[in-house]
């Protein structure tokens, strides 16, 4: 077939349900947050560091940049590598980790949050950028600068904020409402990358051998998504509890 510019629509229930899973992925991590630093000492607590980045990295971001992908509707046949799609998962919670110790490894300063929050926000556009390139159909992406620099602006718009956030909320509301921010942030960052891309299809099908399938995905997202922040709440609720029993 001649090279075709193909119109993509979106699923509305499935743009609804990545951001839902974006501002839960939020929240957790503003949850575990509070919890940084446990021990009687003060020390910073690494595992509770990870975990929360597992949430906003793993979850809030890697969790619905894939279910946002999988709003995406196009009438061709699309599939995704399973090692960029992994590593840009890694990417996700790495980053967030990172961020998330660095900025909890010393009193909050502005200057610490302009360093982490820029790094983390580019961190989350690489993970984008690679999640999408990872994605394989019968054609090639021709992009829009200004689109994509955009995308980079609200990465790191949105990552500096989650720190921010993530240091000065307290209160289950307070939470709640920062976490609706977060999520929306993140949707923005991810359908902005998305506009920013325009798929020329030269062939309506491909070999899918090797390449995760839709439906594939859909189910690898959920499995991770729900562990995660199973995990999350299973080990903050043991956590409080032992607290408790050791002030008791």
């Amino acid at each position: 077939m001649n090279p075709a510019v193909l119109l993509p629509s979106h699923d509305a229930s499935m743009v609804a349900a990545s951001f839902l899973v974006s501002t839960c992925g939020a929240y957790a991590a503003l949850w575990v947050a509070t919890m940084f630093r446990t021990s009687a000492d003060g020390r910073l607590n690494h595992f509770n560091v990870a975990m929360a980045g597992l949430a906003l990295g793993g979850v809030s971001i890697w969790s619905m940049h894939f279910l946002g992908m999988l709003a995406f509707k196009v009438p061709v046949t699309l599939g995704y590598a399973p090692v960029l799609t992994v590593l840009s998962l890694v990417a996700a919670v790495v980053v967030s980790s990172v961020a998330l110790g660095y900025m909890a490894a010393r009193p909050f300063t502005g200057s610490r949050l302009f360093v982490a929050g820029p790094l983390a926000g580019l961190g989350v556009a690489v993970m984008h950028y690679m999640g999408m390139y990872g994605m394989s159909f019968g054609g090639v992406f021709e992009w829009a600068p200004g689109l994509v620099a955009l995308s980079l602006v609200i990465a790191v718009v949105a990552a500096t904020a989650a720190l921010w956030l993530a240091f000065h909320t307290r209160g289950m509301a307070r939470r709640a409402a920062a976490s609706v921010v977060m999520g929306a942030a993140v949707c923005s960052m991810h359908y902005t990358g998305m506009a920013a891309a325009t798929l020329v299809c030269t062939t309506p099908n491909i070999s899918l051998a090797g390449l995760l399938r839709p439906d594939d995905l859909g189910v690898f997202v959920a499995v991770i998504a729900i562990t995660v922040l199973l995990m999350i709440v299973a080990d903050t609720l043991l956590q409080r509890t032992h607290a408790r029993t050791g002030l008791a």
